[in-house]
């Protein structure tokens, strides 16, 4: 259960006032002479709310002042006796889900699964439901886990996945994770590997921190790179003009990160490149394809849902948004994963093929606009 912050002491405050949990109570002091707008009072009481959050609730219905409804502009006066209850989302959660699930191996220790595009790869705001995670508790018949649960209150064993990592570190970052050693951006597809065991978790986690796991993507590209292998550097950090996007930035403002790239299919204005990550950033390919002014094709956060080369006449137009709609997503795929066995050393690795809305952009692209190669 939630607790009062350990930011809130009664004894900051000269009214008399008692907390529990998100719900307060205020008799506001005699000394309180200059009538304060009560959404904004009542933030003194909410280190960690928002006013915003606070006159939502108002709106609601969760205030009280005296016995009576009133307003967030109300003005407060001394000896006001104040009940209010602020409005919390409830805490972020992981349950079973059946949702189908691509398994490609797994043994005691850990799965490797092929996740589809689309899918989000743990809870987090904005995906309460319907992520990897809510699919893997269910194919291991594991139970619930929730963002303010006790360390000593669960158990691997009654949760099914490694609980290394898988509860919040810090009140403001509510996500839960369990089993979930890396990540795969929501409309990526492709590869993951998922630790049942906390034995698991680590090694397999310093491989990942160690760049000695063999991460592989294919992906459709606007244009042509030049030259047509070689290896992309860069540091990568939020973008200073698109918060929501991450960029390529000097150094000392984000993290190191190389990609290394190949050309296998060229076709008159899009190409398939395979890339693999040395370093494992955020939006790394995506950024760094973009950087060089070859976004993927279909990216809709980083400019590749336009037409970038060749003509702009309204049937070619057409014919991409015609593809944008069959792939809603950048064209990026997770191939291969290699990777040395956490418990018994060996080593293993697997392949899968790229979904069908992928495969079917590409044989589009072959036939508008040809392959001077063939792609195996």
């Amino acid at each position: 259960m939630t607790q009062t912050p350990d930011a809130f002491d009664p004894a900051d405050y000269e009214a008399d006032v008692r907390r529990e949990e998100n719900v307060v109570e205020v008799v506001v002091p005699e000394t309180e002479t200059g009538g304060p707008r009560i959404d904004k009072y009542l933030t003194r009481f909410y280190p960690e709310g928002s006013r915003t959050k606070i006159q939502r609730a108002i709106k609601k219905g969760h205030l009280k002042v005296n016995g009576a409804d009133v307003k967030k502009s109300y003005p407060v006066a001394p000896g006001d006796e104040i009940v209010f209850r602020l409005i919390r989302k409830p805490p972020m959660q992981a349950e079973p889900e059946a949702i189908p699930l691509d398994v490609v191996y797994e043994d005691g220790d850990l799965l490797v699964v092929n996740k589809p595009a689309g899918m989000v790869v743990h809870p987090a705001p904005g995906h309460r439901s319907g992520t990897l995670v809510h699919a893997l508790l269910h194919h291991v018949d594991g139970g619930t886990v929730a963002a303010d649960d006790a360390r000593e209150a669960v158990s691997e064993d009654d949760v099914g996945l490694s609980l290394v990592n898988a509860l919040p570190e810090s009140p403001d970052h509510p996500v839960v994770r369990p089993g979930i050693v890396h990540r795969l951006d929501k409309g990526t597809s492709g590869l993951l590997v998922v630790a049942k065991r906390g034995r698991a978790h680590q090694p397999l986690a310093e491989q990942f921190k160690a760049h000695t796991v063999d991460r592989r993507y294919r992906a459709v590209v606007w244009g042509r790179l030049a030259p047509p292998d070689g290896t992309i550097e860069g540091a990568i950090g939020r973008d200073p003009h698109h918060r929501q996007r991450m960029a390529v930035v000097p150094d000392e403002k984000g993290k190191w990160a190389r990609t290394h790239y190949e050309t296998v299919e060229a076709h008159a204005h899009t190409s398939v490149v395979e890339f693999e990550l040395e370093t494992g950033r955020t939006h790394q390919i995506r950024v760094h394809a973009r950087a060089q002014g070859h976004p993927l094709l279909g990216d809709p956060k980083y400019g590749g849902q336009r037409v970038r080369y060749g003509t702009q006449s309204g049937k070619r137009r057409a014919f991409y948004d015609q593809l944008f709609g069959t792939l809603p997503h950048p064209a990026l795929h997770a191939y291969r994963l290699g990777f040395t066995h956490p418990t018994t050393g060996e080593t293993m690795r697997f392949d899968a093929d790229p979904p069908t809305a992928w495969r079917r952009v590409l044989r589009a692209l072959r036939r508008k606009e040809g392959a001077e190669t063939t792609d195996p």
